[in-house]
């Protein structure tokens, strides 16, 4: 396991006062600060109750487009528009937002990205997991106060939520299926009387203008919690699906490895666009149980193999080709990433793989070094 060291006084004030550390990911507000100014700056439309952008500017946002001035707002999301203008519509109504999907459909890159446009801040997150406690989602308490003090406002910590509420924010919740059920129905009140009561000081926090919610769940993996009738109810569910096609799914990739790749340093995506377009085939092959041309069935594994999964192999790849490579991406780079994968379940996944490689990779043409390279990982 990785040991965390913590800085020194006198290396944590040279950081922070000669210049700032350079973060691995930044939140969606801040990597896209100057597409959300320049939207901002053009959009004359009407905006709800302190949103920061109209629902047609974070629509805009979201599917990319060009502004009168020029700017171009690349997509942060590549799929059905009309999809995206639901879920945007949803969250200037009084109903909550239920993203849901199959693992890997970017469902929280567009949650957040939502957060981002509507609020500017996508950082109010209930990330939600079996051990998720009903604090995470109302409140819960500094200890050290409530000792001292007893039950008061200064005692309390409020969690993501309810901050939300009273600032008229965005709050997000992250995998609301892995909550247990009896704390998931916390948000039932919250979403139904849009308030939430503090029991023990006998108060309330009512909901401001502009609070709403997006949740994200999914019901492929193992662990999950079904929503009671009650709590869907208070959700506007849209579903985003898989892309429709190999050239969508491969543009989805291209487009997020170059971003990943920017920040990593690793080489342009161009170079590798045979072998991306190799991966999301593969992915999808054995996703749907039929080869592209229709012609040969194949059993599938027991993994999703997601575009997000292919986004992660094809990223793997390039580290591989900049630091032990040409810097070109061949197949030998993905080929392990493809292997770890695909087999998930060492008896049966392996069996599906290989029935693969022999059945369809060997035979087709120009994929020669492919087949060798997998073959040789495969052993």
């Amino acid at each position: 396991m990785p040991v965390s060291v913590e800085p020194t006084s006198v290396e944590l004030t040279e950081t922070t006062s000669e210049q700032e550390p350079e973060v691995l990911r930044p939140h969606a507000e801040d990597a896209y600060a100057g597409e959300l100014a320049a939207l901002a700056a053009q959009d004359d439309r009407p905006r709800p109750a302190r949103w920061r952008l109209s629902p047609w500017a974070v629509a805009t946002y979201l599917l990319g487009g060009a502004l009168p001035d020029g700017t171009v707002i690349t997509p942060k999301y590549v799929g059905p528009r009309r999809i995206v203008e639901v879920a945007v519509t949803t969250l200037a109504t009084d109903r909550a937002l239920l993203l849901l999907g199959v693992p890997g459909t970017a469902k929280t890159w567009v949650s957040e990205h939502l957060a981002a446009a509507v609020s500017g801040d996508s950082t109010l997150l209930v990330q939600g997991t079996a051990g998720t406690p009903e604090e995470a989602i109302r409140y819960g308490w500094n200890y050290a106060q409530l000792l001292a003090h007893g039950p008061s406002r200064d005692a309390l910590v409020p969690s993501p939520v309810m901050r939300a509420m009273a600032e008229g924010m965005t709050a997000r919740v992250e995998e609301l299926t892995r909550i247990p059920a009896d704390v998931q129905d916390t948000l039932i009140t919250i979403l139904s009387e849009k308030t939430l009561p503090i029991p023990e000081l006998g108060q309330e926090v009512q909901a401001v203008r502009g609070f709403n919610l997006i949740a994200t769940a999914n019901d492929r993996d193992r662990g999950v919690n079904e929503l009671s009738s009650a709590l869907r109810r208070r959700f506007n569910t849209v579903v985003l699906p898989l892309p429709d096609s190999v050239e969508a799914e491969v543009d989805i990739v291209s487009r997020r490895v170059g971003q990943l790749g920017r920040s990593l340093d690793l080489p342009a995506v161009p170079d590798g666009a045979d072998e991306i377009r190799r991966v999301v085939t593969v992915f999808r092959e054995l996703r749907d149980g039929i080869t592209a041309d229709g012609r040969t069935k194949v059993k599938s594994p027991s993994g999703t193999l997601s575009t997000a999964e292919a986004i992660s192999v094809v990223t793997n790849g390039l580290a591989l080709a900049a630091h032990f490579g040409d810097g070109v991406l061949r197949p030998g780079d993905v080929a392990a990433g493809i292997l770890g994968a695909v087999v998930r379940d060492p008896a049966a996944d392996r069996v599906v793989w290989q029935e693969y490689l022999e059945a369809v990779v060997r035979e087709r043409d120009g994929w020669k070094d492919f087949y060798r390279a997998c073959r040789e990982v495969s052993a």
